[in-house]
């Protein structure tokens, strides 16, 4: 039984992940914090496609929880194999620098740095153990380009970018890759309180993109054609530099 575990993956672009991936015949590991019953209704909806899902519920910057969990399932599934690994979650708390909150900085990093270290070094020895996987980042444009209000979001994603060409080096000689994927303004709960209008007129498409389509991307990365794609950061933003 192949298994894709997508972190943050009850809502948003992780739920679009889950449903692309499920699509494809994998049974999806639905992880999530406080969203109980989007993650319920998505397992529903995933058990529809003829896979399964499961609910993996905690909070992927509190390390010992994140282990206890994955390590637990690793042991209640003996004769299974995860072969993609989503690391997903992650949060805003915009702000400039000079007013910045130090719980604001600790939060985004906590999550989208710390989660990404949390969860894959839980799962990395039995990927490495079954000799194959992927790893898929979701990172940003704002960790490649940085953006005014986002120092803490920006230095986060920069990080797991930094993380991705290194973890792909250590490990590509066991069969895994470890790509990330940097989405621009995508239409979600975290860019609701963003101005399309606004933005949009800075974008070559005229528009922001949507969750599907960067699960789309993920799902390429995920299968067989992308075997040879590792140590890459892949855009998605409409031609947004």
């Amino acid at each position: 039984m192949k298994y894709a575990l997508v972190t943050g993956g009850a809502r948003g672009i992780g739920k679009a992940i889950c449903l692309n991936l499920a699509e494809k015949g994998y049974n999806i590991l639905i992880n999530y914090n406080s969203s109980t019953t989007a993650a319920e209704e998505l397992k529903a909806q995933i058990e529809k496609l003829g896979v399964k899902a499961e609910l993996l519920q905690f909070d992927v910057s509190d390390r010992e929880v994140t282990r206890k969990n994955i390590h637990s399932w690793f042991e209640n599934h003996p004769d299974d194999k995860l072969e993609i690994l989503v690391n997903n979650a992650g949060i805003r708390k915009d702000n400039l620098m000079l007013w910045m909150e130090d719980s604001e900085w600790d939060q985004v990093l906590n999550i989208s740095l710390g989660g990404f270290y949390n969860v894959t070094k839980a799962a990395l020895d039995t990927m490495i153990k079954n000799k194959g996987g992927r790893i898929i980042n979701i990172v940003s444009l704002s960790g490649i380009k940085g953006l005014p209000g986002q120092t803490n979001y920006s230095a986060a994603k920069a990080a797991v970018i930094g993380a991705t060409k290194s973890l792909a080096q250590e490990v590509g000689r066991r069969g895994i890759t470890v790509n990330a994927v940097a989405p621009g303004f995508i239409k979600t709960d975290m860019t609701e309180d963003i101005d399309e209008k606004q933005y949009k007129s800075t974008i070559p498409l005229k528009r922001f993109g949507t969750s599907d389509e960067v699960a789309k991307l993920v799902g390429f990365l995920a299968s067989e054609d992308a075997s040879y794609i590792t140590g890459e950061v892949i855009s998605i933003n409409g031609g947004l530099l």
